[in-house]
């Protein structure tokens, strides 16, 4: 297995997805491959719609920049000040599933929670792993939200 091929996870910026993220994290670190944390983004949004002001219909740049926001948070949950070195972030427009199976074509490791909060679309991540763990390209790792998730090693500090 190429050790520069990446691994992919698929972040729907909820509470769930930082145990998936978490441990592709520490699967990257062990394979010395680089790790990319992928959010699928679609018209229909809900879920992320929830998180902009009242009142309006966000454009897709809005839609966008909040998407990217919660994967950042997602990251700081899963990693706190020491994110993998490697790590790269990637929103992309379309249905999760689809979208995660055709990034499995070029990734050693996929890797998905076993459920969200409906995530992107709000699609049941649910259905997005049963989707993944049937058609990826790569083997799959589906992580269950019941997982023990640690806390992240703190930064360094000054001193």
């Amino acid at each position: 297995m190429n050790t520069e091929e990446r691994i992919v996870v698929g972040v729907d910026g909820s509470e769930f997805s930082t145990a998936a993220l978490q441990l592709a994290g520490r699967m990257a670190g062990s394979l010395n491959a680089p790790l990319e944390v992928i959010t699928c983004l679609g018209t229909s949004d809900f879920y992320l719609a929830s998180h902009m002001p009242a009142g309006r219909v966000p454009s897709m740049e809005e839609l966008e920049e909040t998407a990217k926001r919660l994967v950042d948070q997602a990251i700081e949950r899963a990693f706190g000040a020491s994110p993998p070195a490697r790590l790269s972030r990637t929103v992309k427009f379309g249905p999760p599933a689809k979208t995660l199976v055709d990034e499995s074509r070029d990734a050693q490791l996929l890797v998905v929670g076993r459920r969200g909060e409906g995530g992107f679309l709000s699609q049941v991540m649910g259905s997005v792993s049963g989707a993944c763990a049937a058609h990826a390209h790569c083997p799959v790792l589906v992580v269950g939200q019941d997982s023990k998730v640690a806390e992240p090693e703190p930064g360094p500090t000054a001193g």
